[in-house]
């Protein structure tokens, strides 16, 4: 073929061809001439890359650049191009010597997989596995699989490629399942997951689980029943519902289904009802009973359907001809018509079943609560609620009832359940009670009572069912009897045997139930005699097991039959053996039923008992116990000691009852000595160290008792004492008080001291919680106004003008003290001390008072002054107690004349 001039080399291209006459088998010249000319048409580089690969055949660089150039050239053209051709043969010479490279494999195979020569890919794929070595395969399957995965390629081509490529790596076996199931090929792909499945040491390349395999194969077999075969399905599913039990009911479902496509209802019915039965979750016993029901239905809907097409067939088909048409039926032997005529009158064969598929479905929706329950005891046999559910399920069928409880108290074990087992055996005797067969109840009582349960109370309960069940039946005697079982005390021999075995049941220690003993107490308290109910409330008392109510009320029984002083040993018994705040009632009650039995006649052992109660009870609770014995006092004793009681009270209740504790102590003293005698109480109430606020409420007490006796100014000096305690901005109340206070009994000069007082407090108010950190301002309530300004000062702050001139204004002069040094300034006496004359009032009005000059006038009219009476209040209960006595001695005496005290006894020892 002639070369054309074009192609010849050019003047510029006689460098390269000298160097290459000169070394023709350089690789460098031969890539660098080539280099030189990529720009020139590709023939001539054609002619190039021919000559250097004749002279260098196995040279990779150069074929490698060749063949890339080839495949660009062809890459725009049509499959059928005779290019191709010529690149394929261009590969095939390549490969004479570069067979060993696997890039130039995968450049042929795929432009082979392009031009879709089927045989020619299929064998050249061939012909690579064999010339590469085993490392290098791996690029050459994946390019191989995806050449057999295309359309067009045989079935048979595919699976014998993926059958040979899984001998090469069997990791990819999912790839070859799923290419078998995009393949329709059920009956391999299920062999092959079957075969993964048994495969202990197989691993998910793709992440899946054995449990998620499991269900693709159930799936598999079930939906394709038909098509799979030689595999036992059933034996699969059941291993698979063995194995993982989180999809039990998914599983269960599917080997019914897989039973229903082969046409078997019956085993499918019989799946059904077995995994219903061994289900152990709600989830799975719905997903079965939802499909159970799901078929049932289908199935009476088929066959519903099948009547009316057979009725429709019926009418439109020609008339049989009786006895010779019988006759051919019975000639012809193998006819299916025959058989049904065979076979008609038997209601297994019968067609028209509808009604007994009706009841079936009908039975398996009444069955629902009782299966549901079933599954929830499967879940916890010990579940005792569940199995009273499960006996209600069947309230109008004793028979199952009882069969019910039977295997109830068979299954719970009283140490694992949950609930109270103890009541299946009293709703089980109390069944066989309900139909009044009592023989029976008493040995389900007397087996109850022999079971270990947990708690002893569970126990007690047991025989006290069975001794209510004696009493509903008038065995009165029968049931005392049964307590005494009960609570009689296990022999020594008995418990030596027990400790031996190391197991001690709950019988050894219902001797020591306080509920077995609170209802023997109360049958013998009701039904015995008093020798009887003291021996039980006795034998209570020794075992150590008594409770407050217990000795109340064992008490209170000694009372009804006069036995007072034993009832007194029994509280005190009581109080003995019990710590506060138990013995709270036994005391209240105790002392209460002592004073009303003996009143003042044992004063002094009632006043022993109020003192040892106070002495056990804690401050805040004491408050009730000195009321009551303040009471005592007022009734039965003293005055003075009733006075000294609340004395007492005021000092031992806690900072919160103070307040409430002085105003009855006030109260009590205004009302048995006169109101004088409250000014000191107040006053030391006052200085008790109340709160703040208490304090303020007191001193507005006192001011008020002060302005009743007319007190003005010892009423204001109290109002400038609490003034200290009140903010204005806060405290509203007390200054609109003492400002009414000021109008009515007060004059200018009273009244602008108020308004000084009320700036001066609120400006140390203001300074105070304007400087105090926070901590402070907390307890601002406790701290009064001198500790304020003391910090305010520390702190370097100067004191207001008017402080300042207040301390100015005051008297230098002041030799006079209380008695008490830490009295607070500006609390005003009761008048204990009197002052000298060297004192000064600080609440004294400084100016002078001009009085006008007396009359000598003897004309003057006289002045009648008026009288007012003093209020009885004044003088207290004990004044007019006093004026009694000597009114009715002043009655007796001789001219009025008064008795003496030896007389009086004289007469009252004659009139006794």
């Amino acid at each position: 073929m002639p070369i054309s001039k074009e192609l010849y080399p050019s003047q510029d291209d006689l460098v390269y061809e000298e160097e290459l006459l000169r070394n023709p088998f350089s690789l460098k010249l031969w890539w660098r001439y080539l280099v030189a000319r990529r720009d020139a048409p590709f023939k001539k580089r054609f002619i190039i890359y021919e000559r250097a690969l004749k002279a260098l055949p196995g040279s990779y660089k150069l074929w490698h650049a060749y063949l890339t150039e080839r495949l660009d050239i062809v890459r725009n053209l049509p499959v059928d191009s005779h290019q191709f051709e010529t690149l394929n043969n261009t590969f095939e010479r390549a490969l004479v010597t570069m067979h060993k490279m696997p890039r130039i494999w995968i450049m042929y195979l795929s432009t082979l997989t392009a031009q879709q020569w089927v045989t020619r890919t299929r064998r050249t794929f061939d012909r690579a596995l064999c010339a590469l070595p085993v490392t290098q395969h791996d690029r050459i399957w994946e390019l191989y699989l995806r050449f057999v995965s295309q359309e067009g390629v045989p079935i048979e081509t595919s699976l014998r490629v993926y059958r040979r490529y899984l001998m090469y790596d069997p990791s990819h076996i999912e790839d070859f399942i799923e290419f078998l199931l995009n393949s329709r090929l059920w009956q391999e792909s299920a062999e092959r997951l079957a075969s993964v499945l048994n495969d202990d040491q197989f691993y998910s390349i793709k992440g899946k689980t054995k449990h998620s395999l499991w269900l693709e194969l159930c799936d598999l077999l079930t939906k394709h029943a038909k098509e799979v075969s030689g595999l036992n399905v059933d034996a699969i599913i059941r291993g698979g519902i063995r194995k993982f039990t989180d999809e039990v009911g998914r599983l269960w479902t599917s080997l019914a289904d897989y039973y229903i496509r082969r046409g078997l209802f019956e085993k499918a019915r019989d799946i059904f009802e077995e995994g219903i039965t061994t289900v152990v979750t709600v989830r799975d016993f719905s997903v079965i009973f939802d499909a159970y029901s799901q078929f049932e239905e289908s199935m009476v809907a088929h066959r519903m359907e099948t009547l009316e097409l057979s009725d429709e067939e019926g009418d439109d088909g020609p008339l049989e001809n009786g006895p010779e048409q019988d006759e051919d039926l019975r000639l012809d032997v193998n006819a299916s018509d025959f058989e049904k005529k065979i076979l008609s009158g038997f209601w297994l064969t019968d067609d028209n079943d509808v009604d007994l598929l009706m009841a079936r479905l009908e039975h398996l929706m009444n069955r629902r609560p009782e299966l549901a329950n079933s599954v929830l005891l499967r879940q916890n046999p010990h579940n005792v609620e569940q199995w009273h559910r499960r006996v209600k399920l069947f309230e109008n069928n004793p028979t199952r009832q009882i069969l019910t409880y039977t295997e109830a108290v068979r299954t719970v074990d009283p140490m694992k359940a949950v609930g109270k087992p103890h009541t299946l055996w009293v709703a089980f005797a109390k069944l066989y009670e309900k139909y009044n067969d009592l023989d029976n109840a008493r040995v389900i009582f007397d087996k109850a009572v022999q079971v270990n349960y947990k708690t002893v109370d569970n126990l007690a309960t047991v025989w006290c069912e069975w001794a209510e069940m004696e009493m509903r039946h008038k065995n009165i005697k029968a049931a005392l009897e049964l307590l005494r079982r009960a609570t009689a005390e296990p022999s020594v021999e008995v418990k030596r045997r027990v400790a031996a075995d190391g197991n001690e049941p709950v019988q050894m220690k219902l001797h020591k139930s306080l509920r077995l003993w609170n209802f023997y107490v109360d049958l013998e308290e009701a039904l015995g005699t008093l020798e009887s109910t003291r021996a039980v409330y006795e034998r209570i008392l020794d075992l150590r097991i008594a409770t407050p109510q217990i000795i109340i009320n064992y008490a209170l029984l000694l009372e009804e039959h006069k036995y007072f002083e034993d009832a007194f040993k029994v509280y005190e018994r009581g109080v003995k053996i019990f710590k506060y705040p138990h013995v709270k009632d036994i005391w209240v009650t105790y002392l209460s039923k002592f004073i009303d039995r003996y009143g003042k006649t044992k004063l002094e052992r009632a006043r022993e008992l109020f003192e040892h109660a106070i002495e056990m009870t804690p401050a805040d609770s004491v408050k009730p116990l000195y009321l009551q014995y303040a009471k005592l006092e007022e009734d039965y004793g003293l005055a003075k000691r009733a006075m000294k009681v609340y004395d007492q009270a005021t000092k031992a209740v806690p900072n919160n009852e103070k307040l409430s504790m002085y105003q009855i102590y006030i109260a009590r003293a205004a009302e048995i000595f006169g109101v004088p005698k409250t000014r000191e109480i107040y006053e030391q109430a006052i200085e008790s160290g109340l709160p703040d606020k208490d304090v303020k409420t007191m001193c507005l007490k006192y001011a008020e008792l002060e302005k009743s006796l007319g007190e003005i100014d010892r009423a204001r000096g109290i109002f400038v004492f609490a003034s200290q305690f009140a903010d204005p901005r806060s405290d509203a109340e007390f200054w609109n008080k003492w400002h009414d206070f000021e109008v009515l009994h007060g004059n200018e000069d009273t009244f602008r001291e108020m308004l000084r007082i009320k700036r001066s407090v609120s400006a140390s108010y203001s300074q105070t919680h304007f400087i105090l950190p926070e901590y402070l301002m907390q307890k601002d309530q406790t701290l009064n106004i001198d500790e304020a300004k003391d910090k305010l000062k520390q702190a370097g702050l100067p004191e207001d003008e008017m402080a300042a001139l207040e301390r100015q204004l005051a008297p230098m002069v002041n030799n006079t003290h209380s008695k008490d040094n830490s009295r607070k300034v500006g609390f005003v006496s009761a008048g204990v001390e009197s002052q000298g004359d060297s004192g000064v009032k600080v609440n004294a009005n400084q100016e002078d008072i001009e009085l006008p000059d007396e009359s000598d006038s003897e004309d003057d009219e006289k002045v009648e002054i008026a009288q007012k009476d003093v209020p009885s209040a004044v003088f207290g209960g004990l004044a007019g107690k006093r004026e009694e006595p000597e009114a009715s001695a002043a009655s007796d005496g001789d001219a009025g004349g008064r008795l003496g005290a030896l007389e009086r006894i004289k007469r009252q020892k004659r009139g006794g």
